[in-house]
Formats: C-alpha cells, sequence, structure tokens
C-alpha cells in the first residue's frame, strides 16, 4: 500500500499522505515518495493546482515518526535527512493544505508549508516538541510568526499545547473552517478558482507572497513590480487583455 497517494483530476493534483493507522506519521520512505511527487508536479505543465491532506479523520499529520528518529547513523545524518516540509515548499503551483485532522509537530510544519491552509471543525494545531525537549525544525516559528504573530507563536511553541481550528480561524493561521464530509470539497473548490487562472502569473503571485514575506518592504514593492512587468509581457496577460475587450472568457495556454 502506497503511504503516499497521488491523484489527478483535470489539473488538479492530490497528494495523500496515507498511513492513517500510524497518525500519517512521516517516514523517510514516504519523504522520498513525495520529494518523487513534487518533482514530477514540477515538470508537468498541466498541472495547476495542488491540494494535499491525510487520510481518515483523526489526524493531517503527527509529523516525523518519532519511533525512526534515533535510527540516523550520527546527529550530521539526522541534520541532512530529506525535510519533508521543503519538498512542499519546491512545489511550483499553489498548495492548498486540506487539514483533516491533528497536525501536530512536522504536521503543523506540513501544513504551513502550504500557500492556504483550510481545516476541518475538528481539525488542531500544535508544536509538542517542546514537551519532549527539543523544538521543531522544518520552518515551524517562522511560519507561526507569518501567520499568527510572535506572541501567538510564542504561546503555541513554548506551551506545546494545541489549538482549535476555531482559534486557529480567529489568529489567521487558516483561511475557512468547515465540516469534516466538506473538507476535500471545500478545497477542490478553491483549486478549481485557481486553476481558471493564468497558470504563469498563478506561480508568480505565488513567487510575490514569499518576496513579500522574506524581504523588506521597500525592495519587496520594488520586486512586485519586476514581477509585473514579467507576467504582463506573457501570452496569457495578452490573451486576458484581448478577452477583456472582447467581452469573453479568456483561454490560458501558460505561456
Amino acid at each position: 500500500m502506497s503511504q503516499i497517494v497521488v491523484t489527478r483530476d483535470n489539473g488538479i493534483v492530490t497528494l495523500r499522505m496515507n498511513r492513517p493507522e500510524k497518525l500519517n506519521a512521516i517516514t523517510p520512505e514516504m519523504a522520498q515518495a513525495l520529494w518523487d511527487a513534487a518533482e514530477e508536479i514540477n515538470r508537468e505543465k498541466d498541472l495547476r493546482v495542488v491540494i494535499f491532506t491525510g487520510t481518515g479523520e483523526r489526524a493531517f499529520s503527527a509529523g516525523s515518526d518519532i519511533g525512526l528518529l534515533d535510527t540516523y547513523p550520527t546527529q550530521w545524518d539526522f541534520r541532512n535527512r530529506t525535510e519533508y516540509n521543503d519538498i512542499i515548499r519546491s512545489i511550483r503551483v499553489p498548495v492548498i493544505a486540506a487539514v483533516n485532522g491533528m497536525a501536530l509537530g512536522g504536521g503543523l510544519e506540513l501544513a504551513l508549508a502550504a500557500d492556504i491552509i483550510i481545516a476541518a471543525e475538528h481539525a488542531t494545531f500544535g508544536a509538542p516538541e517542546i514537551k519532549l525537549g527539543w523544538v521543531g525544525g522544518g520552518g515551524v516559528a517562522a511560519g507561526l510568526v507569518a501567520a499568527i504573530g510572535a506572541r501567538n507563536a510564542a504561546m503555541m511553541l513554548m506551551t506545546g499545547d494545541p489549538v482549535s481550528s476555531e482559534q486557529a480561524l480567529a489568529w489567521g493561521l487558516v483561511s475557512a473552517v468547515t465540516k469534516a464530509d466538506d473538507l476535500v470539497t471545500r478545497a477542490e473548490a478553491i483549486a478549481a478558482a485557481i486553476k481558471v487562472n493564468a497558470p504563469l502569473a498563478t506561480q508568480i503571485a505565488k513567487i510575490n507572497i514569499q518576496a513579500a514575506l522574506n524581504m523588506p518592504a521597500d525592495q519587496a514593492v520594488q520586486y512586485e513590480r519586476d514581477l509585473q512587468t514579467i507576467s504582463f509581457a506573457t501570452e496569457d496577460a495578452a490573451e486576458g487583455r484581448a478577452a477583456f475587450k472582447a467581452k469573453r472568457a479568456a483561454i490560458f495556454r501558460g505561456i
């Protein structure tokens, strides 16, 4: 049984962690499967959006399988392991995390690596590593500070206590909360709304958001103007302008 299930449907890819009996905890083999899937997604020009979720209703992911963390020969091997959160960040097209249950430790980091997060009502988010004597290493602090501010991030990171989907929504950690049965449908609706837009412009928008998060404001604005110039010069942008003038739907080709 594959621990990462990949399905495709008309330009939308669903990546589903498939180890529900272990709360979708990530093994090195799962990380490699994610890496392979991400590389394939980045090669395929017809893929527009990724939905990233887990199997079952208990957990999105509990992060790394703790039982395997002591199997690395040295701390240097541990440091240089395949970092699954970087894999999600490497995907060029928009990624929607549909959090179907607990997102704990590395599972929280996986969600934070996505561009958009939506959650089932019963989902919870936490960084419990502090309770075990260490801290996360997949970008949890940077992701939480950007999403919910330093003080709310400190509350999560220093107590290790989980927060509800309701609290996550109030803090801005997630964009929407829905009934569990409606989670995938909601994710698919968001993916469909993204998919109809010009694919290059969508990818450039993703880059623009990352620049806004990581650059000083004046540099980010200048960089945005460069990105606008690049996107404005594409054939899709010319098609968008022509379609607007003709009062018809645009036909984007990703060029």
